[in-house]
């Protein structure tokens, strides 16, 4: 085998979610599928479980799911860390 001295790029969301006009009006979706990511959250928030929403949606790949999952987390935490931060010293 021949040692390449290429670095492996790390996942972006852009590689799983595309939003394209001419798909469902340009709501983002999963890539390479018509699913809107809005439904991964809809079906969370009804208490269903992330493997149903794969059984549901098999053209969505978990670590799509995943990735946007941990997106949406990592999200969050920064905005709650902000909120702390500007109440600080503010009582």
């Amino acid at each position: 085998m021949k040692a390449t001295n290429q670095q492996i790029k790390p996942a972006t969301l852009s590689d799983y979610i595309v939003t394209n006009r001419e798909i469902l009006g340009g709501e983002p979706v999963f890539r390479g599928t018509r699913v809107p990511v809005a439904s991964l959250f809809e079906h969370l928030e009804s208490d269903c479980s992330l493997d149903e929403f794969l059984e549901n949606f098999p053209t969505v790949t978990r670590a799509a799911a995943v990735a946007v999952l941990t997106e949406k987390q990592q999200l969050r935490d920064v905005d709650w860390a902000l909120r702390e931060k500007s109440t600080v010293g503010k009582f």
